[in-house]
């Protein structure tokens, strides 16, 4: 296929008449051996035409006439990937965690609104990524574009954002619900992008009908996820009956019965073809593994932003102010600023520890929520690294209530035993997370096993930090490239893991953490 002054697509074919049905194509005649020339107008719908007569390798114009805005230009998967959901009105993509689906994503939703092809478009992802991700990816890779996070205690405001009319529109799950009404009213989403779709999974939940009742047959959906029915292959069902509802059953009871085995009354396995039935429903997709994408980055540091509770907000607060009242001009040494600081992380991850070492637990669910969210993205293995002895009982209790494979490695495991967990870490199935503190693992371990290094928290030095991320990012390693995730809810947070990224010298770091929030403090009214 030739594609000629990027208007037209020449195709050499002995069936000439099978491209008839396209309008503006051209027979441009015999060449030789019954092979004739045909020209095709590249454009949109044209392409579509061609694949569904069998011509798979007819490119998206995308590719052409799309100058790629932002900046930085796209990984060659990114752009297949943008290539690709131009090409479909519902689709899924697959690509693992850290391949950069979100940009891809944007890029093709720009490209549509540039041609008319799409008006407004809804995102719905967790909460945590709203801004950390979407928003700041729109930002820097479509900054054109109208964007707007429609997330507020009030409703009222929530609806107000959406009768503005963002040309994106970012929201949570279950944040849908409050403004699903307007955004039917307005009545210009002609895309909705669901980023870690596996939400979408159960059709019974409200969560999963809100969604539905927004679709009508025209509008156009993708779905992105890099662990489709990772649990079991009932999990496909909800997601395809949104994407692609002529490849599953009418009922969810049916399609278990094609999927699952019955093994006993109450026990069910996954049928030896459950595989590959389930690649069948869940079309048409792409997907692109961090091993396929040569071009990437070998360490991608991402956020999650997670709110800090009512309870932690009211003690951080105080702890804030007494800061400023003991400040009174005095020169702050490392020693008093690290204290202060210190006790504003420990608030901020779950537990704060008193003068006499007792402990006061703090609502950290919404922080152990946003955990779950990086494990169920990835199919590989997960460390969390987490600073305070509290935080990993927390961590290590909630993960097994959901029965996730894990252990845990902190000051009081014995060596021999911490070598035990390592070892199994590396070479068996479970456990599928590690969680450690951070000191326990900062030198000479290997722990290959995971592509994806979690801080519950910000650790306490840039050596400490560097050396965490080094345990999975050395020789050994099968994937391509390591995730980093930094879980942040509060100031401090925020801006000590810039410091960690920046290497700021560990003498320097909490000193300036500190007058920072004290000039801060000092500013506001």
């Amino acid at each position: 296929m030739e594609i000629v002054e990027n208007k037209a697509l020449i195709l050499r074919t002995k069936n000439p008449q099978k491209y008839e049905c396209i309008p503006n194509s051209v027979n441009l005649g015999q060449m030789s051996d019954g092979v004739y020339e045909v020209a095709v107008h590249w454009e949109l719908d044209a392409v579509r035409v061609l694949r569904n007569l069998g011509v798979k390798n007819a490119p998206s114009p995308i590719l052409g006439r799309y100058n790629w805005p932002g900046r930085h230009q796209p990984f060659l998967h990114q752009r297949d990937t943008a290539h690709f959901l131009t090409l479909y009105n519902r689709a899924f993509v697959f690509n693992e965690p850290g391949t950069g689906k979100t940009m891809s994503a944007i890029w093709a939703a720009d490209y549509l609104m540039n041609i008319g092809r799409v008006r407004k478009v809804l995102v719905l992802c967790p909460l945590s990524i709203m801004q950390s991700a979407w928003h700041k990816d729109i930002a820097s890779s479509a900054i054109h574009r109208t964007a707007v996070v429609c997330h507020h205690a009030e409703s009222e405001r929530r609806i107000r954002m959406v009768k503005h009319g963002y040309d994106f529109t970012i929201v949570n799950y279950d944040g849908l619900p409050m403004i699903v009404d307007a955004l039917k009213k307005r009545g210009d989403v002609d895309l909705v992008i669901v980023d870690e779709a596996n939400a979408y999974k159960n059709p019974q939940t409200k969560r999963w009908k809100v969604l539905n009742s927004l679709l009508t047959p025209d509008t156009m959906l993708w779905m992105m996820t890099g662990t489709p029915a990772a649990q079991s292959p009932l999990d496909a069902f909800g997601l395809a009956k949104l994407v692609n509802p002529s490849g599953v059953p009418r009922f969810q009871t049916a399609w278990k019965d094609e999927v699952m085995q019955q093994l006993t009354r109450f026990k069910w396995i996954p049928k030896p073809s459950s595989r590959e039935r389930v690649h069948t429903a869940l079309q048409p997709a792409i997907r692109y593994t961090k091993k396929e994408c040569l071009d990437l980055p070998p360490v991608l540091t991402t956020t999650r932003e997670v709110a800090l509770t009512p309870q932690q907000a009211k003690y951080y607060k105080i702890i804030k102010t007494q800061m400023l009242s003991k400040v009174a001009g005095e020169t702050i040494s490392a020693v008093n600023a690290a204290a202060v600081v210190n006790k504003l992380l420990q608030i901020s991850a779950g537990a704060a520890y008193t003068d006499t070492g007792e402990v006061i637990e703090f609502d950290c669910v919404p922080r152990l929520q946003v955990l779950m969210e990086v494990i169920d993205e990835t199919p590989r293995k997960v460390i969390v690294f987490a600073h305070y002895r509290h935080s990993i009982d927390t961590i290590f209790a909630y993960l097994n209530s959901l029965g996730i494979p894990c252990d845990m490695i902190h000051g009081g495991i014995t060596p021999t035993h911490r070598s035990e967990i390592f070892h199994a870490f590396q070479t068996k199935p479970e456990p599928r997370v590690l969680v450690v503190q951070d000191q326990s693992a900062s030198h000479g371990v290997t722990l290959t096993a995971a592509d994806t290094v979690v801080f519950w928290g910000p650790v306490m030095s840039v050596e400490t930090y560097l050396q965490c991320i080094a345990r999975t990012d050395r020789i050994g390693q099968t994937s391509d490239q390591v995730t980093v995730v930094h879980i942040q809810g509060s100031d401090i947070e925020r801006k000590m893991f810039k410091q960690l990224e920046g290497r700021v010298a560990d003498h320097d770091l909490f000193v300036k953490l500190y007058e920072e929030i004290v000039d801060e403090g000092v500013a506001q009214p």
